[in-house]
């Protein structure tokens, strides 16, 4: 079940854990806070229509004196201009992820220029989990696990299942659920990289 932030709806299609996955044709980004640990991963899949461009890239950056970890799904020049934003609101709002990410989506969906921009945020901190989209969404699911891009169901229902079932470090269910999306989802590869809180 994922939940609005600060009076935001929520886009539900398929079920509550639908998470704007659709949209997306082209990586897989997951975090997931477990067991008071915190981190996010991605593959490093770049494709371009229908052919691999690049296999290692880093999709993933830390924010705010590293306490906000942040990944994209999308395009790649996109995602960096929404880098650049969200970094200037978590420093307007002092670090407070929820406000940044609601202040960003509104400025997302309202400016004539970041309108166009298409990429999917996960964001992450020591008690927040977001989905950030160009709609105006932000969305936290209830058990800490978020992910987008096109392996990102895979992903979700992997973390889901190890989180259940395993006592493995927030780290490694994040590792995991990427190599189980990497083998089901041909836009997603098995170089991951992961960061930590």
């Amino acid at each position: 079940m994922t939940t609005p932030i600060l009076g935001h709806k929520t886009i539900r299609k398929e079920g509550p854990d639908h998470m704007l996955f659709c949209k997306q044709r082209g990586t897989t980004i997951i975090g997931v806070r477990h067991k008071g640990q915190v981190a996010i991963g991605g593959d490093g899949q770049v494709s371009l229509g229908e052919t691999i461009i690049k296999h290692q890239a880093k999709k993933i950056r830390r924010m705010y004196g590293d306490r906000i970890l942040v990944g994209f799904a999308g395009s790649s020049a996109d995602a960096l201009t929404l880098f650049e934003r969200f970094e200037k609101k978590l420093e307007e709002f002092q670090g407070n992820l929820p406000r940044s990410a609601v202040e960003l989506a509104k400025d997302w969906r309202t400016d004539k220029f970041l309108r166009r921009l298409e990429a999917f945020l996960v964001a992450v901190d020591a008690t927040h989990s977001l989905l950030i989209s160009g709609n105006g969404e932000v969305l936290e699911p209830d058990n800490g696990v978020v992910a987008t891009g096109s392996g990102g169901p895979y992903a979700l229902a992997a973390a889901k299942a190890l989180i259940g079932h395993s006592n493995l470090s927030a780290a490694e269910i994040v590792r995991e659920a990427l190599k189980i999306a990497s083998n089901i989802c041909v836009y997603t590869n098995d170089q991951i990289n992961i960061e930590e809180l």
